[in-house]
């Protein structure tokens, strides 16, 4: 649910009522700080105490946070830190940085965030690196097929100096944003229902010939086309009804995005191909970084790790306690509440998949993109070069068990 119903127990007039009196900012910031249900009366208690605080000085800089779809409710399901984030930041720097949160895609939305901070519309943005690989191509390079082999991998990556070499210092040089931290999951095929009666999937030609959303994502859709998936696409905010008329088979996407987007309902199958990245990541305006000031810069990167430790151990407890994503599925998740079944392909079927469309075995598909990649990135063999650095850790080390480190330090 969210606030267009109801967030924990507080209706959508009550919740909006509160944050009439103590700002949206305060009342979003204090609602992600419950972890169960609450009254209205201990809501605005929160809010006004959140409010408080936060307003206690004049702030130095306020900063625009739009975080496409995302609210306390469903960032308690995918848990991309982007409250956590705002509210370590805050009180990091004492309110010099005041940060005010617009989600449920009132500012922007998920294909739309990153142009929005690009035209310094908003300060700092939350929305999926392939939704927003649209208006920041760069992005791309995190969709090469079958670079990560789970989330192990994403994870080092991501807290790697090699990220900021191949991924933070390029995408800010071509785009002025500053990629700050991110969830990590991969992506499958999440069938409709008209597979509810179908066997669980168990092998790749299953889906061959099936008509499946795609995101924004150019590298994405060379492994969807390799793979016989026919990628067609869609919004993020039009795919839950392809997938309840039918006018789609599935879409490309990750578990906990049809959890948190309300699309168990309308999803039979979880496929886990794990394919590509899905990678829902914060980022902000490198100018507006810029302007803040050395100690004020610092603080920005201390929250933004973190965040990133934050996500790394809440996301993996979610996947499997609130999402549904285990054998055997714990009861009473979002996934057991709709009969959405997890179908985990075999090490042998991913490797098939694997060989039909990664660029080790497939590289005249990526050619084109590759290069283009490359050049943006100063000329790094940047598909090589991330492929390498994430098999310096063992296949089987659980996310949970990577180690953080600060990337911009080395």
């Amino acid at each position: 649910m969210t606030i267009n119903n109801r967030i924990k127990g507080v209706s959508r007039r009550d919740f909006f009522k509160v944050a009439g009196t103590y700002g949206m900012s305060s009342t979003l910031l204090a609602a992600g700080a419950f972890g169960g249900a609450m009254t209205t009366a201990n809501l605005a208690a929160a809010a006004e105490s959140t409010y408080d605080r936060r307003f206690a000085k004049d702030a130095k800089f306020t900063l625009k946070f739009g975080a496409a779809g995302f609210n306390p409710q469903n960032l308690l399901i995918e848990r991309a830190g982007a409250l956590e984030f705002a509210r370590d930041l805050e009180s990091r720097t004492d309110g010099e940085i005041r940060v005010e949160f617009i989600g449920n895609n009132q500012i922007c939305g998920q294909t739309s965030c990153v142009e929005k901070t690009q035209q310094g519309i908003v300060d700092i943005y939350a929305a999926s690196t392939q939704n927003s690989a649209g208006g920041a191509p760069y992005l791309n390079v995190l969709d090469y097929a079958y670079m990560f082999r789970n989330r192990a991998d994403q994870y080092h990556f991501l807290y790697s100096p090699k990220s900021q070499e191949l991924l933070r210092d390029p995408y800010e040089k071509n785009h002025g944003l500053k990629f700050l931290f991110s969830h990590a999951e991969l992506r499958g095929i999440q069938l409709g229902l008209a597979w509810e009666d179908k066997p669980t999937v168990t092998s790749i030609e299953q889906l061959f010939g099936t008509k499946n959303r795609v995101t924004g994502t150019q590298l994405g859709r060379i492994a969807m086309k390799a793979l016989n998936l026919n990628p067609v696409p869609v919004a993020w905010e039009e795919t839950l009804d392809g997938l309840k008329q039918g006018l789609i088979d599935g879409a490309e996407t990750w578990a906990s995005a049809v959890a948190y987007a309300n699309m168990s309902p309308v999803v039979s199958q979880s496929v886990h191909l794990n394919f590509f990245c899905g990678t829902e990541h914060t980022a902000m305006s490198a100018s507006v970084f810029d302007s803040l000031g050395g100690e004020l810069q610092d603080a920005v990167m201390e929250s933004s790790y973190w965040a990133q430790t934050h996500v790394q151990a809440a996301n993996e407890a979610a996947l499997v306690k609130t999402v549904g994503m285990s054998d055997p599925m714990l009861p009473d998740t979002i996934f057991a509440q709709n009969n959405v079944r997890n179908a985990f392909l075999s090490d042998a079927e991913i490797r098939k998949a694997e060989e039909m469309c990664s660029p080790e075995f497939q590289p005249q598909l990526w050619e084109e993109w590759r290069e283009r990649i490359n050049g943006w990135s100063g000329g790094h063999d940047t598909y090589q070069e991330i492929y390498d650095e994430v098999r310096t850790i063992d296949k089987d080390t659980l996310p949970e068990n990577v180690e953080p480190r600060r990337w911009w330090k080395g």
